[in-house]
């Protein structure tokens, strides 16, 4: 076999069964291969920022690393935003990035570039294959950095003659490192600070938001009096019915800065020390107190469940009643469609065992509030800031779980930048709901533009947030993308359109025009 079968080989023995691809010439020999392989998905993409960003959702979901398959260094430039915004969520993720073979780099061809160079900033870990016999090792040895924890982007640079060469066997996988455990004098520590009555946060990220380490926290805030909050983005928490409520740490530098003050205590659990998204003129970067104490009782890479089942054993929380949400989802919304409005109906329509992803961002901020009662469903969000992640996203999340309906919430102008997406979501026939919010605007600008402090704003500067003139018919787009859709202007509307793109099979479209 040749150095491409070999990889092939050896991601899928490995577990690695999906591939998201936008291939060029140099990376045939890995698309021929795909034939001669059982048990690879290999999903066809349109612009490589789709495929990095749906691979970070199908491993938030599957909880295992997909590959993608990029087109020398332009295509892993096209790729590389959602792959910081993978980086940022500590999503294993397995690049393959063809590369000129390697006696024709000397040459300067016009797509010759410093691949390694350029994947290096968003990676954890970077190789390019010498030759065809190392393919197979290389390949493994990428598996395996990628399930290192807490997950690790990593990037296996394929020049053409070692996918075309003949090579030698498939690589064995080596067990990745497992994750490290919490000292015992940690949770002791831990422990004496909740005990001692003293205001204290238990603030989580990471695996720290999956069911049961939630409810574990939650009996242990229940036991100690301490408050409980997540980090303000999060890569998967579980949420609704059965599972403990939790709220996020507010955005805006004020609003956060009053929610952590006057704790003597923050206990990071899979989370960071709290700091302020971006610099603001005579704002603090840090979001708490000076004087708050923060103590870790697991790091991100390490067993955040481990960690909070001893604590709970040290603080005999294990018997106190879970403070878990029960079924209670609002009544549909009527009139008008307003923030509050729609975040009221999405709350009664999410559809049980659902996954909501959410790039709303302006006009979805009272979603996350309204929706502690819904029915139980998985909440991922952009953790990393780089716009156009939502409908990969889902596109990825939805190839992990096919059986579970995806409600992507997405903004207007983040969707632009990868609304192609919608292709391969009908092409697949993806159960997946889009509602995309249009105020034909870039809205959460005009926020940022009077807090960063900039006067005198005119209309050149204003025309830089909008988005009309002319308007975008998302509409128009999804349906010549093979999606149907319908545009609303009422609540009433609203809420017959999107149950019925949850109750349909297939991807489905509803445009929500906001005044």
């Amino acid at each position: 076999m040749n150095g491409a079968e070999s990889l092939v080989r050896t991601l899928v023995a490995g577990g690695v069964d999906t591939c998201f691809a936008n291939p060029g010439t140099s990376e045939m020999h890995f698309v021929a291969a795909l034939d001669r392989v059982d048990g690879m998905r290999c999903v066809l993409v349109l612009f490589e920022g789709i495929a990095t960003g749906a691979a970070d959702g199908y491993a938030r979901m599957a909880e295992k690393p997909a590959a993608t398959l990029l087109h020398l260094g332009p295509g892993l430039a096209n790729g590389l935003s959602n792959l910081h915004n993978a980086a940022k969520a500590s999503t294993p993720i397995i690049n393959i990035v063809g590369d000129h073979a390697t006696y024709h780099r000397s040459y300067d061809a016009p797509l010759t570039s410093d691949i390694e160079g350029a994947a290096k900033p968003f990676s954890s870990w970077v190789r390019t294959s010498p030759d065809a016999g190392s393919v197979a090792a290389d390949g493994a040895a990428a598996i395996v950095a990628a399930r290192t924890p807490p997950g690790q982007v990593a990037t296996l640079i394929l020049p053409a003659d070692t996918a075309w060469n003949e090579a030698g066997d498939p690589a064995p996988v080596p067990e990745p490192p497992k994750r490290a455990r919490a000292s015992r004098d940690c949770i002791r520590d831990i422990a004496k600070a909740l005990r001692s009555g003293q205001p204290s946060m238990m603030l989580l990220g990471g695996l720290a938001l999956r069911k049961r380490a939630l409810d574990l926290a939650g009996r242990i805030c229940a036991k100690t009096g301490a408050k409980i909050m997540a980090q303000t983005f999060v890569g998967r928490v579980d949420r609704g019915a059965g599972c403990v409520p939790i709220d996020r740490l507010p955005y805006p530098i004020d609003e956060a800065r009053a929610t952590l003050a006057g704790l003597k205590h923050i206990i990071l659990v899979g989370s960071r020390i709290p700091v302020a998204f971006f610099a603001y003129p005579d704002k603090p970067s840090l979001m708490a107190s000076e004087d708050t104490d923060f103590l870790t009782l697991a790091r991100d890479e390490e067993d955040a469940l481990d960690a909070l089942e001893r604590l709970a054993d040290e603080l005999d929380a294990q018997s106190v009643p879970s403070p878990t949400a029960k079924l209670a989802p609002p009544s549909l919304a009527t009139g008008a469609i307003a923030r509050a409005t729609l975040a009221q109906s999405l709350a009664a329509l999410i559809p049980e065992n659902a996954i909501v992803v959410d790039e709303a961002i302006s006009a979805g901020a009272g979603f996350f509030p309204a929706s502690w009662n819904s029915q139980p469903h998985a909440y991922l969000q952009n953790m990393g800031g780089s716009i156009g992640l939502g409908m990969p996203m889902a596109t990825g999340a939805a190839i992990a779980c096919p059986s579970r309906p995806v409600l992507d919430l997405q903004a207007d102008g983040s969707s632009m930048y990868s609304i192609q997406s919608l292709w391969t979501q009908a092409r697949e026939g993806l159960n997946i709901t889009t509602v995309i919010f249009n105020n034909r605007s870039y809205d959460s600008l005009r926020y940022e533009l009077a807090k960063v402090g900039a006067r005198n704003v005119g209309r050149k500067a204003l025309d830089m947030l909008d988005l009309s003139r002319p308007d975008i018919s998302f509409v128009g787009l999804a349906r010549s993308l093979g999606v149907p859709g319908v545009q609303v202007t009422t609540m009433e509307e609203f809420n017959i359109e999107v149950a019925r793109g949850l109750a349909t099979p297939g991807p489905y479209l509803v445009e929500v025009l906001i005044a």
